[in-house]
């Protein structure tokens, strides 16, 4: 009798869109996923995957549609970890990686949700769907706080590139400012940060993401503390890093690509994130589809 085929080979080897339920047992089994994917038919195992994350609006599948003109493009498997409403209802939950109990105090480190990512591209090797050795990792708005709080915490050794685009917030590298403020408090030790520091992180800031008093934008004292918008808050953080490595002596590797013409909208930023990792170029706003509405 032939054994059942596992699931995500099953979900995710058949081309076009897919969607399957995951459950991380290392987080929380109580709070389900959803891994939306997209396969082109020119995609081999061999072929890059980029892991997305998505805004606040937990609107994995519009991200995952975001990646289908790129995958087509460039034969790449796309999957986008959903963190939905019901079960990651706040930016603690989700953005904040659900590193702090009720009580604000740290929980287990291979607890966090910033872990989940890595599991899922190790399941998706061991499921046989990729043969690449490491995975590339883009994030826009809480998907961008996501993403440059899992670079800040989590081991680079599943990744070869990792983009974030125009988080609200972001939490700076120091041990000195308890997180999600800083990283301190949660465990962290100064080679998390000289980690964090070495790795070729980019970020994408939209130079017309400068909404002050957007809904959708973090307005706590911690939060204005690093600028009135989002773009000005990017720039504050790449200050931050590049002080951060002088203190240590060491080089801060992150770069800030500023786009022209484009504000808070996940669909534009996929295409500018995607044409520089697979073209090696910054794209027009008009080229990467820019919309008078973003999408967070």
């Amino acid at each position: 009798m032939t054994p059942p085929l596992n699931p995500l080979a099953q979900a995710f080897s058949a081309t076009g869109r897919s969607a399957i339920p995951w459950a991380d047992a290392a987080c929380d089994l109580e709070r389900p996923l959803t891994l939306h994917g997209y396969r082109p038919a020119g995609h081999r195992p061999e072929n890059p995957v980029v892991i997305v994350q998505h805004g606040m609006l937990r609107n994995g599948d519009d991200y995952r549609d975001f990646w289908i003109p790129a995958a087509e493009k460039h034969g790449l498997l796309i999957i986008a970890p959903t963190f939905g409403k019901a079960g990651w209802p706040e930016a603690e939950h989700y953005n904040n990686g659900l590193v702090l109990d009720d009580l604000g105090q740290p929980r287990p480190r291979q607890s966090w949700a910033y872990g989940i990512p890595a599991r899922v591209f190790a399941a998706l090797r061991a499921a046989g769907v990729t043969t690449r050795p490491r995975a590339h990792l883009f994030g826009h708005s809480a998907g961008g706080q996501f993403g440059h709080r899992l670079m800040s915490t989590q081991p680079h050794d599943w990744l070869e590139a990792a983009t974030i685009g125009n988080p609200g917030w972001y939490t700076l590298p120091t041990l000195d400012r308890a997180f999600p403020e800083g990283l301190g408090g949660i465990g962290l030790a100064e080679a998390d940060l000289l980690r964090l520091l070495a790795f070729p992180m980019t970020i994408l800031a939209g130079d017309q993401d400068t909404e002050t008093n957007a809904a959708s934008l973090p307005s706590s004292p911690a939060a204005l503390a690093q600028g009135p918008h989002r773009f000005a808050r990017a720039h504050n953080y790449l200050a931050e890093g590049r002080a951060a490595a002088a203190r240590r002596g060491v080089a801060c590797n992150w770069r800030l690509v500023p786009v022209a013409g484009i504000g808070h909208d996940g669909r534009a930023m996929s295409a500018v994130a995607a044409a520089l990792w697979f073209e090696g170029r910054l794209i027009s706003a008009e080229e990467a589809g820019v919309s008078a509405a973003g999408v967070a």
